[in-house]
């Protein structure tokens, strides 16, 4: 009882005891045995409950304590408590970082340079996907509408927060087809679909971003 009750984090509230019991019952003889006594040990439990502790510790429950350098100046709750549930949005682009699709692992390389602009240019693309996916979520906030057909097998399924992953994979299968010279234009683009379009709207992009491509510069 002493190590369960730490190691469920329940000793504040809750003090077990047990009580250590002994009863002596006697066996009738039968069948040639004997008559004989039996001895029965019992531990019975009791656990008494601190009312006052207890709705102490659910108070406390959901809280927690952090610590900032920064200045006096900017440690007004209004503004703490926003930046400190930000702090998914900053590991979420360091995952991005070092997952797909920017796959960013250890390289081994003699010089320094090869490797700096590799990290530099991948900070770059994840800096892409950041605007691209907040372009996308504040068009859609400032509609107040939802983007359907990003799910594949789910063309109804709609979301308010597309991520760029998502929005990246709406344009899988648009191709620019390079024709041979002769009569018409020597370049052709995949046609957009109604997604397409509406990514490209609420990204502020003009519509004819990927039919200007069939033209030949």
């Amino acid at each position: 009882m002493r190590a369960i009750l730490p190691r469920q984090a329940v000793g504040e509230w809750v003090q077990g005891a047990t009580e250590a019991g002994v009863q002596v019952r006697r066996r009738r003889a039968s069948r040639g045995q004997r008559a004989r006594r039996g001895v029965e040990r019992r531990w019975p439990v009791r656990v008494p409950v601190d009312e006052a502790a207890l709705a102490a510790a659910l108070r406390r429950r959901g809280w927690r304590v952090s610590a900032t350098d920064a200045p006096a100046s900017r440690r007004a709750m209004d503004a703490v408590v926003p930046a400190d549930r930000g702090q998914g949005v900053i590991e979420r682009g360091f995952e991005r970082l070092k997952g797909r699709p920017l796959s960013l692992a250890p390289v081994y390389l003699q010089k320094e340079a090869p490797g700096l602009g590799l990290i530099r240019l991948l900070s770059i693309a994840l800096r892409v996907l950041c605007l691209v996916e907040f372009g996308v979520r504040r068009g859609l906030a400032a509609t107040e509408e939802s983007l359907a057909g990003l799910y594949a097998g789910q063309p109804r399924r709609a979301t308010t927060r597309p991520t760029s992953e998502a929005l990246l994979r709406a344009f899988r299968g648009t191709n620019l087809v390079l024709l041979p010279s002769g009569p018409g234009p020597p370049r052709h683009v995949t046609p957009l679909s109604a997604v397409q379009q509406r990514i490209l709207a609420l990204l502020g992009l003009p519509a004819d971003t990927y039919s200007r491509l069939s033209f030949d510069s």
